[in-house]
């Protein structure tokens, strides 16, 4: 089975699952560290030709992360393509095992396993917080209805407050974010790279949460983890 994948998420599930399956995989898949695979550029402008040279079985997309007009020349050329839809942790996980099941994993990963058990046995939050995601400046842009980042927040006791925007990323001016007046302004470190000093200046008063994106945004091995890491970031904006 030749496997290319153009969401990094998937990347880690399939190279931590399928040992040698993956034999492309974009800029952007940075796990599991040391991945030794054909970069095809990135998960927004991969490089089709040099996939297709590739003779891959399967190319594993996501509707969010690729762009169609990409995904339509790999079939165009004969490239068999599965585009995944992933806007919550239980969706997450059935397109996970589907993944898996078209590169031809035989029996479930431990670690998936551990993933499915660690979110399903989460105690309900004890107490609320309200919040501000970010997600890019210049200009701001956050998290916005249906996305699988604000499920993971919620499902931690966390309310965006543009959960039911019209939009999934919205641009809000940054003092509409202020207005809001979050009880924690949630700063991951992708896609923009927010950092103690390039982002909490902008929101002056207000506890700012520096938060891990893979264990925000991505949907793999890192999911086992993810509500004790991003836990740990919260409350240490809220002492």
């Amino acid at each position: 089975m030749r496997v290319v994948s153009l969401v990094p998420s998937l990347t880690e599930a399939v190279a931590r699952s399928a040992p040698g399956a993956l034999v492309g995989a974009t800029d952007w898949c940075t796990h599991p560290p040391g991945l030794d695979v054909v970069r095809v550029g990135g998960t927004k402008n991969p490089k089709t030709d040099r996939i297709v040279a590739l003779a891959p079985d399967l190319v594993i997309a996501n509707e969010e992360e690729n762009r169609e007009p990409d995904l339509a020349a790999l079939r165009a050329a004969g490239v068999e393509v599965l585009v995944t839809e992933i806007r919550d942790v239980p969706q997450a996980f059935r397109e996970l095992a589907r993944v898996l099941d078209a590169c031809e994993v035989t029996g479930r990963p431990r670690w998936l396993d551990e993933a499915e058990e660690t979110w399903s046995s989460l105690p309900p939050p004890a107490t609320r917080l309200t919040a501000v995601v970010p997600i890019w400046r210049r200009p701001w842009m956050v998290l916005g209805r249906e996305t699988f980042a604000g499920d993971v927040l919620a499902r931690l006791g966390v309310d965006h407050f543009h959960a039911t925007h019209p939009d999934r990323y919205p641009r809000i001016p940054l003092g509409d974010l202020h207005a809001c007046a979050p009880d924690v302004v949630v700063l991951p470190d992708e896609p923009y790279r927010f950092t103690a000093d390039d982002g909490p200046e902008a929101f002056p008063g207000l506890p700012c949460a520096l938060v891990s994106g893979r264990h925000l945004t991505w949907y793999g091995p890192s999911l086992a983890e993810a509500p004790r890491v991003l836990g740990r970031a919260l409350r240490a904006a809220r002492p």
